[in-house]
């Protein structure tokens, strides 16, 4: 089971990073409250699409090899992202708006299963 997760949070992580990179003015103008972070940057948003696709790699490879340091590696920064938006939502006051619930679901549970998958990955 840990495996499948695996696969599949690697390759929807591989995918939004490439989409983030290729289409990065329509990614940002896409994303609810991602204006509120700031004008576009396209360095910043190419920058964020790459850690995408590095660690949506780790964790497919991690999971491919049953390498549960591998995979651990991949689901980190996801992670730590998802903290980071965990505590921005703190610094809005908590409201359950629609910021709140795309971070939810895009960001914060699919990090949070990921990490939790590759903990439990095991040799076959």
């Amino acid at each position: 089971m840990s495996r499948k997760v695996l696969y599949v949070i690697g390759a929807i992580a591989v995918l939004t990073g490439i989409f983030i990179f290729v289409r990065p003015h329509h990614f940002y103008d896409m994303v609810p409250g991602l204006d509120l972070m700031g004008p576009f940057s396209i360095h910043f948003i190419r920058d964020v699409g790459l850690a995408y696709i590095a660690s949506g790699a780790v964790m497919v490879w991690g999971a491919h090899h049953y390498s549960r340091p591998a995979a651990i590696s991949g689901a980190l920064w996801p992670f730590l992202h998802a903290l980071f938006h965990v505590q921005i939502w703190a610094y809005r006051g908590f409201p359950f708006d629609e910021i709140f619930f795309v971070n939810l679901i895009g960001v914060i549970l699919v990090a949070f299963v990921g990490l939790w998958a590759a903990l439990r990955l095991r040799a076959a």
